[in-house]
């Protein structure tokens, strides 16, 4: 037996106001069609639902009992509802990001404070890991949306936003001689390099294009964050490759400056990824808004 849902509306308000004209009124339908709905339930399960009294209808006690089921179905549906309108709105709910270190607190931090600030019933969800981690999330569905180091060639991801960062060799005072100096790569390979210990797509960048000129690039110092690299040349102990967005507040106070290459660093990109042809989720798609 498969009843149209409606036909269970019908019941459930008859038997909620004792009336089939209030039924009606609910429901933005006329008393005939009301009546002819009570009608069809009752001849599909063969048996009366309602008797008919002086102030309108009353269940029967087989009403009765279907009346229980459906009211709490109905209870089950109103709260579905008002779940659905509270995640469209945003008041409820949670957002999934996957990213680094350095990019959540170097680049995502102001987006996720303002998002924070205008949508607080959202949940917000950081998993940290490294570009090839953060892809698996994505495909295992454990985030909504990766910040990524580009580019990434995978069928099953799309790139929705990107923007462009500038690697670059820092130093600190130890090193104010080479403030008006450009450097060579050989005469850079002079001194201590500090790179990120992880296979980074930067490190990888930065390696290759050593290897490119015939140089091969060995670190003195390899640490495990990017707030080390900066502490690291603030220190004195080398000079570190970063990124330059990243190190804007060191260089402008000078507790770092930029070394000069005689060759030019090219520029890499950060993606903001999610899986191809699958639907996004309302917050992700709000946060998504903000960033661009």
């Amino acid at each position: 037996m498969n009843n149209n849902y409606e036909l269970y509306k019908v019941f459930y308000w008859a038997a909620k106001t004792g009336s089939l004209t209030q039924a009606a009124k609910a429901l933005y339908l006329t008393q005939p069609s009301v009546s002819h709905a009570i009608k069809q339930l009752e001849d599909s399960f063969g048996i009366t639902l309602f008797y008919r009294n002086s102030k309108g209808v009353a269940l029967t006690r087989e009403g009765s009992i279907l009346f229980s089921y459906i009211e709490r179905s109905h209870v089950l549906i109103s709260m579905a509802e008002e779940k659905m309108a509270a995640l469209k709105n945003l008041d409820s709910g949670e957002l999934r990001i996957g990213g680094s270190d350095s990019l959540f607190k170097h680049y995502l931090l102001p987006y996720l404070e303002d998002f924070h600030q205008r949508h607080p019933g959202i949940k917000l969800h950081l998993n940290h890991g490294t570009t090839p981690e953060i892809i698996t999330f994505l495909k295992e569905g454990k985030i909504d949306l990766g910040v990524v180091r580009m580019p990434i060639v995978d069928s099953q991801l799309e790139a929705i936003q990107s923007i462009q960062v500038q690697e670059c060799f820092v130093a600190g005072a130890k090193y104010a001689d080479l403030k008006d100096t450009i450097l060579s790569l050989e005469e850079l390979l002079r001194y201590p390099v500090i790179l990120f210990s992880r296979n980074s797509r930067a490190r990888m960048a930065i390696t290759e294009l050593f290897q490119k000129y015939g140089y091969e690039l060995k670190p003195e110092i390899e640490v495990g964050s990017v707030d080390l690299l900066i502490e690291f040349a603030r220190k004195g102990l080398g000079i570190s490759y970063v990124t330059r967005e990243f190190v804007s507040r060191e260089l402008d106070e000078g507790s770092l400056f930029e070394i000069q290459l005689d060759v030019r660093l090219p520029p890499s990109h950060v993606g903001i990824m999610i899986m191809r042809n699958t639907p996004i989720s309302t917050a992700a798609s709000r946060f998504i808004e903000l960033i661009r």
